[in-house]
């Protein structure tokens, strides 16, 4: 009875190995089935990762250019020295509040008052010398007029017979000589003048290089830069140097940003701006858009232009130099239905998607969003509406409702930060 039921088994084996044999596709059919049911019941069926998802709202949307810039004084004024000579004193320091006229340093003014002295003698020395030529005109008038009387009682003279031809010549050489000296003392006179204005002049000179050895604020504002100390020697022989720089008004400031060739197209004069300065991380500043400059400024392949921003510093916390973060809102809808930005840019994961990978090609064009499903490893994907598209929102004008949850991205259930998705 065993070698019978041996037998039967082997003739059972060398059927099926025969029908094997004869069906060799269909074998790796039921083979694989086997397989993927192994696979399924002894592979656990648990993921790492849980998508996360956000609920359609209505909000709303701001679009924004992002820029850099410098926060700048509105009004910033140069003081230099326009004489050269050695710095002796130094009135104010950095952030000094200075008024319209405050001295704010002197230079040595040895030189320049000799000069105020000497000019002025050189004026007092023209005067003396006109006052000699007009005594001489004075003096030459008298004269003449004494020979014009003398050549003509001797002319009358000579017509009687009383006085010689020699006589009469004499008198009217005399006469000549008079009036000669008399257009030489008019002409001293005249030379005397001129010199006197050539020395009012350079005494007016004297005393204004005088006056500039002090040096002082020409309108009011806060010290934001001093290059000289006592002891420094400025010299002005081939360009004024620079003293000191005042901003003339820090209530009200500037930002140049910088805006991208790309972006430069939104941007227009009086848009809100938003702007953080690193000194103030939590703080929000706000501006607006006051000029946007034509010329172009080229580093490397990038080309961008300068926008100036219109910003109120009443508080005065901000200072110039800081470098402003800036935020351009070129444009903005309230009360409209908007997802995060990362719900049209979210993609299930490869093993989740199946054959809804051949789908996507359908139309580059049209945006997407996905939804939950009844399986969460199987989203479902529904064709949307774009409006406008801002930073942190996008608008959506068809295609969903409000309160619809979207996914916006996978999170990883390891606990090690591992399997975050798009």
């Amino acid at each position: 009875m065993v070698f019978k039921a041996h037998e039967t088994r082997g003739i059972e084996v060398k059927r099926i190995l025969d029908w094997i044999k004869r069906h060799p596709i269909i074998t790796v059919i039921i083979a694989l089935v086997l397989l993927a049911i192994v696979w399924a019941i002894f592979s656990s069926g648990e993921r790492d990762y849980e998508y996360v998802s956000e609920e359609a709202s209505v909000g709303e949307v701001a679009r924004v250019v992002s820029a850099s810039g410098t926060l700048r004084a509105l009004n910033t004024i140069n003081v230099g020295a326009e004489v050269s000579g050695q710095i002796t004193q130094v009135y104010v320091d950095f952030n000094s509040p200075v008024a319209a006229g405050q001295l704010l340093a002197e230079i040595d003014a040895t030189r320049p008052r000799a000069r105020v002295t000497q000019a002025r003698a050189q004026v007092d020395l023209a005067r003396a010398s006109l006052a000699q030529a007009q005594a001489s005109i004075a003096r030459s008038t008298t004269d003449v007029d004494v020979q014009t009387r003398e050549f003509a009682r001797r002319k009358e003279l000579a017509e009687k017979g009383f006085v010689s031809t020699a006589g009469l010549d004499q008198a009217e050489n005399a006469l000549v000589a008079a009036k000669a000296n008399l257009s030489t003392a008019q002409a001293q006179a005249q030379s005397a003048r001129a010199q006197i204005a050539q020395s009012m002049a350079e005494l007016e000179s004297a005393r204004l290089d005088l006056s500039r050895t002090r040096i002082v604020a020409p309108t009011s504002g806060v010290v934001i830069d001093k290059l000289v100390e006592p002891g420094t020697t400025v010299a002005a022989n081939f360009q004024t140097p620079n003293l000191f720089t005042i901003a003339a008004d820090t209530s009200r400031m500037q930002v140049e940003a910088s805006v991208d060739e790309a972006d430069i197209g939104q941007v227009r004069s009086g848009q809100t701006v938003r702007f953080t300065v690193d000194s103030y991380p939590d703080a929000d500043f706000e501006a607006s858009v006051q000029q946007i400059r034509q010329s172009a400024t080229q580093s490397g392949n990038a080309v961008s232009y300068l926008v100036i921003l219109d910003v109120d510093n009443s508080d005065g916390r901000l200072l110039t130099g800081m470098t402003a973060n800036v935020e351009i809102i070129t444009g903005t809808k309230s009360d409209v239905l908007r997802v995060p930005v990362a719900a049209t840019r979210f993609l299930p994961r490869e093993d989740d998607r199946g054959e809804q990978l051949d789908e996507e090609g359908e139309d580059a064009k049209q945006a997407y969003v996905w939804v939950p499903a009844e399986d969460p490893y199987a989203p479902s994907r529904i064709a949307v509406t774009i409006g406008l598209e801002g930073e942190d929102y996008v608008e959506i004008t068809s295609g969903i409702e409000a309160g619809q949850s979207v996914l916006v991205r996978s999170r990883s259930l390891r606990g090690d930060g591992s399997g975050e998705g798009s």
